[in-house]
């Protein structure tokens, strides 16, 4: 048989999902499970916004778009994002995608090129496409450990350490997934300070969650002095307005937008036409149940910390948005013989019916920092209080 290219094989994945195939055959076997493991909203998609999809049906809205999106999605786009970042964004620099994911890659395939040793700084633990991509893309990845005393932030300091010459692009999230973690704004001008004295290094600012913000008000990078330029800023549809499969992301650099036009034709040739429909109406039309939305997710925030933190060996930071817990597991694995945090969430999985990732799903463990797993609460207060509660029983039956 042919081969398979060494890219195609050891390309990465996104463990979340591999999580779900495992529940998904467990509920076909008659298993109760809760699950934690998705970063979806367990909302449905507000009705103005299905409406709108359905009048783009209705009205023949079914061929190509632009690759680069609507006129009029791109201008919404630009208001929204310019709005809640205090900047004048221009549409001719808002380029729409298939979800936000896509830009991930299409900003490595910018900045970097293949084989030559050039690197990109990601965070650590982090969103596994990241790491996949920069090694799909042929660039080097450079971790940037997040830290539990810095309520999952990191030090700008080893950040500057990590620069080197063949430094090409930063990756920042805020809020931050897995962690919950928020970048904030003194935390923001210590890194822009850093960045200053390194020009030639573009930002990849993958702020998906930045209407999910729990402390204070959001801030983007892109909103500091001399930073604009090299920003690309990547927001979408998905969380805010619980649109996950619509797949409509929006991405804006004043610079590199025409470059991410020629990817999209190379790749989807457009996002989709009706879904680019449907956003324009979450992003101008009424906003009540996206508040409703991040209310209900705070609560469930307040939760299930306050539960977490009465598990035994279980210890859970106060995430700032997003909707992810957290919380170290260091000492519930000592207690039930679990080697590591996947020992447990394996155990959990089959043997208490609760599903969650472990933290070396999101890239390899940050040394000193413990054992960690990620809780989504994307979910009902009875499913948190439940799973808690199991998980709980599982570690006092189990302990040793």
């Amino acid at each position: 048989m042919p081969a398979i290219s060494r890219r195609s094989a050891e390309l990465g994945t996104e463990n979340a999902f591999v999580v779900l195939a495992e529940v998904n055959e467990l509920l076909r076997q008659g298993k109760n499970i809760i699950s934690f493991c998705i970063g979806q909203p367990d909302f449905h998609t507000p009705a103005n916004i299905q409406d709108a999809a359905i009048r783009a049906i209705r009205e023949g809205r079914h061929g190509y778009t632009p690759s680069a999106g609507i006129a009029e999605l791109r201008t919404a786009a630009a208001a929204d994002m310019g709005r809640l970042r205090g900047l004048a964004i221009d549409p001719e620099h808002v380029v729409i995608g298939a979800g936000a994911k896509p830009f991930i890659a299409y900003t490595i395939l910018s900045t970097t090129d293949y084989g030559v040793g050039d690197e990109v700084i990601y965070p650590n633990p982090g969103f596994p496409i990241y790491e996949s991509q920069i090694l799909a893309c042929g660039a080097v990845p450079v971790p940037l450990y997040l830290r539990e005393a810095r309520d999952f932030a990191f030090d700008p300091a080893e950040l500057e350490a990590k620069i080197t010459p063949k430094t090409r692009l930063l990756i920042l999230n805020s809020p931050h997934n897995p962690t919950g973690g928020i970048l904030g704004p003194k935390h923001l001008a210590d890194i822009a300070s850093v960045l200053r004295r390194h020009p030639d290094i573009w930002i990849f600012a993958d702020e998906i969650y930045s209407r999910l913000l729990y402390e204070g008000e959001f801030t983007s990078i892109a909103s500091l002095p001399d930073l604009y330029e090299r920003t690309i800023i990547s927001d979408g549809a998905s969380k805010t307005w619980a649109m996950t499969g619509w797949r409509i992301g929006f991405a804006s650099n004043p610079i590199l937008a025409p470059q991410f036009v020629r990817w999209v034709t190379n790749t989807d040739s457009c996002a989709s036409h009706i879904s680019q429909w449907a956003a324009v109406e979450a992003l101008d039309g009424p906003q009540e149940e996206p508040r409703n939305m991040r209310a209900s997710f705070l609560a469930r925030r307040d939760l299930i910390v306050g539960l977490l933190n009465r598990v035994p060996g279980v210890s859970c930071k106060l995430p700032g948005g997003a909707f992810y817990a957290w919380p170290n597991v260091t000492e519930a694995c000592r207690r039930i013989g679990a080697k590591d945090s996947e020992e447990l969430r394996k155990r959990l999985l089959n043997e208490a019916g609760v599903a969650v990732l472990a933290d070396i799903h999101f890239g390899a463990r940050v040394p000193g920092e413990g054992q960690h797993i990620r809780f989504s609460y994307a979910a009902s207060n009875q499913a948190i209080e439940e799973g808690v509660a199991r998980m709980a029983e599982f570690i006092r039956s189990n302990g040793r």
